[in-house]
């Protein structure tokens, strides 16, 4: 009797253990991140008797998970990436916004203030012309300055997520290290039986984890996970956890790097190792799109800046005077390593406009060679550079001069960060406010006696043009010497200059069947035609040049002159550029980051159809499990008969 009682009570610990399994599994069924439990049978020990092996009921060996490390793992890649991409989106999706507003954009400005511009060189002597395209060049300016700041309003929000996020993976890190330990209690206290739920609460941070950081899960022996990030930094070994900070950088104040605390030790990682989840995210689309398009912009306007005022400073004002510059002109920002040797320094500035990039770089001392060597931190690779980096031979490289000093030997990896454009945008400006200071003319003129460029004043039939200075600026001393070109004969000419009555060319040989071209004292002019021996033109000062737009047509022709990016692009086409790459890359990562939610939802989907709890199927344990209850209880009471029976046949 006491064995079919026995077999009873085992059968009814089976069901009840199934029954609050079943259960548990149904009030978990949202709860993030929880596995689906079932519990393993297996029949005891059977007794050996006359009659053969009779069974002795069953036993439940465990509550196990439903749980595939594959599937998991393949749902925790999904997610870091899917993550990494829906932060990059975000971020990349504000500039392609702003950029490409056609009101909020550069553009409409940008055409705007050449067409103030144009209207100055159709009426140069106009006081509202010359008005309106100073409005429009402060409104031109202005843009540029917004723009630049909607970019480092960007750079300061992606610096704070830097920072909430290398909190949030601290914490994470710290949590998992707590049931690192839980779960070695746990396992080592029962056996090795597995506390389910604590190992649900751990794969669920890890997750959310993966989700910051992309990481590494290693397992030991006792049941505690190792988590590795980066290039192998250590964040969870077993109980301890280790920390993650976000600092300024040592290159650049303004720029928050993701470092690495051990023992008191702190080291910097590089953007590049850390390649997925939100905090990945950031610091690639800073890398790789805030920096070049804030760079970008600031190329533009510098390009801009400066090419206009070398044009501007070849003309003559309202006043006489040669023109200044019209706007200012941002220089390259030059920021000095922590580490460097007290006094060194490095002065940098713009050699050659069409020669500059949208990247940063980096000059470094190396103390084993005794030299400087210059590094596109954009491009990853090294510049060549020339010169010797002193003033009177500068480095060159990439439309830049550089001139390094130190009072005394640079220590070793010495360095200066370089961001020649960074701040073109937003240190532009309008140098002139004064109408008259509009340098629309041109400093010099060509003429025949009689005032025209080919007249009664000569015998023969020889024209001059009206000239124009030669760049780039600074102008020649002598650019307003009063100069004489005289036929000698039909084909050779002199010229003198007559402030100085010194004879620059005694007798040069011209062909009347072809234009000549003369160029003296930083001007040049063009001869053409048929000049009679005795024919005579000057070239002197413009006195009256009040409705003279020859300087303002060439300020005009800048717009689509093709001044930046090594003489293949203007203004419009640089900006126009910009927009469209960042437009092309919005759309590859919008269209990736919708790609890899699809992939997570068909991960999320495989491990919940193993994993994830079927309230039928459940209902279904549930009704299994009470029945075997009841046939358990029932055989219990069967015995408990069968024993009283038993009982009152001894009475």
């Amino acid at each position: 009797m006491s064995g079919i009682f026995g077999i009873g009570i085992t059968g009814l610990r089976a069901a009840q253990i199934g029954l609050t399994t079943a259960g548990h599994n149904i009030t978990n069924a949202a709860t993030p991140g929880y596995h689906r439990q079932e519990i393993v049978q297996s029949a005891n020990t059977p007794l050996l008797s006359g009659s053969g092996f009779i069974g002795q009921g069953t036993n439940v060996d465990t509550v196990k998970r439903v749980y595939s490390q594959f599937l998991d793992r393949q749902v925790q890649t999904a997610e870091t990436q899917s993550s990494y991409l829906e932060t990059y989106s975000a971020q990349i999706n504000q500039i392609d916004n702003m950029l490409a507003d056609p009101n909020a954009g550069l553009s409409p400005s940008l055409q705007q203030f050449f067409q103030g511009v144009h209207d100055v060189a159709g009426n140069p002597a106009s006081v509202p012309s010359r008005q309106s395209m100073i409005s429009s060049a402060e409104a031109l300016v202005t843009r540029f300055q917004t723009l630049n700041q909607r970019f480092v309003e960007l750079r300061d929000g992606v610096n704070s997520q830097i920072s909430a996020s290398t909190g949030i993976v601290n914490s994470y890190a710290q949590q998992i290290a707590e049931l690192n330990q839980r779960v070695i209690i746990a396992e080592a206290g029962s056996n090795g039986q597995p506390p389910n739920d604590i190992l649900d609460q751990r794969d669920k941070l890890i997750a959310d984890l993966n989700k910051e950081v992309n990481v590494t899960v290693v397992k030991q022996s006792d049941g505690a996970y190792n988590i590795f990030i980066g290039q192998g930094q250590a964040l969870v070994v077993g109980q301890q956890a280790f920390s993650l900070t976000a600092r300024p950088s040592q290159e650049d104040p303004e720029r928050m790097d993701v470092a690495y605390v051990s023992n008191g030790n702190t080291t910097v990682l590089p953007q590049d190792s850390l390649d997925g989840g939100n905090l990945g995210g950031l610091l690639a689309f800073r890398a790789e799109t805030l920096d070049k398009a804030q760079n970008e912009l600031g190329r533009v306007a510098i390009g801009l800046a400066q090419t206009f005022n070398d044009q501007h400073r070849l003309g003559q004002d309202l006043n006489g005077n040669l023109g200044a510059n019209f706007f200012n002109v941002a220089a390259p920002k030059v920021i000095p390593n922590t580490v460097n040797t007290a006094g060194a320094s490095a002065a940098v500035t713009i050699s050659d406009v069409s020669g500059l990039t949208a990247s940063d770089y980096r000059l470094r001392y190396d103390g084993a060679t005794t030299s400087w060597s210059l590094f596109d931190v954009t491009k990853n690779q090294t510049v060549a550079m020339t010169g010797l980096g002193t003033l009177a031979s500068p480095f060159v490289a990439d439309g830049l001069s550089i001139v390094v000093s130190a009072p005394t030997v640079p220590a070793n990896n010495a360095s200066f960060l370089i961001e020649p454009t960074r701040n073109g945008a937003r240190d532009i400006g309008v140098a002139i406010s004064d109408t008259a200071k509009i340098a629309a003319a041109a400093p010099i003129i060509a003429q025949v006696d009689n005032g025209s460029h080919a007249g009664t004043g000569n015998i023969g039939t020889g024209k001059i043009s009206a000239g124009v200075v030669n760049p780039p600026p600074p102008t020649n001393a002598a650019l307003q010497n009063n100069v004489t070109i005289a036929f000698i004969d039909a084909t050779h000419f002199s010229v003198t200059d007559n402030t100085t009555a010194t004879v620059l060319a005694a007798s040069v040989v011209y062909d009347p069947t072809a234009v000549a071209t003369v160029s003296y004292n930083g001007w040049t002019v063009e001869l053409s035609g048929a000049p009679a021996a005795g024919d005579s033109f000057t070239v002197g000062p413009n006195t009256g040049g009040v409705s003279d737009n020859r300087n303002a047509l060439l300020l005009a022709g800048l717009q689509t002159k093709n001044t930046l990016a090594g003489g293949t692009a203007s203004y419009q086409s640089a900006y126009s550029q910009l927009v469209s790459s960042i437009g092309v890359k919005s759309r590859d990562i919008n269209v990736t980051a919708q790609a890899q939610a699809s992939l997570v939802e068909q991960s999320q989907q495989a491990q919940q159809s193993m994993s994830g709890v079927n309230l039928d199927e459940e209902a279904a344990n549930l009704l299994r499990y009470q029945q075997a209850y009841q046939a358990s209880g029932k055989m219990m009471q069967i015995a408990s008969t069968l024993f009283d029976t038993l009982l009152s046949l001894g009475q």
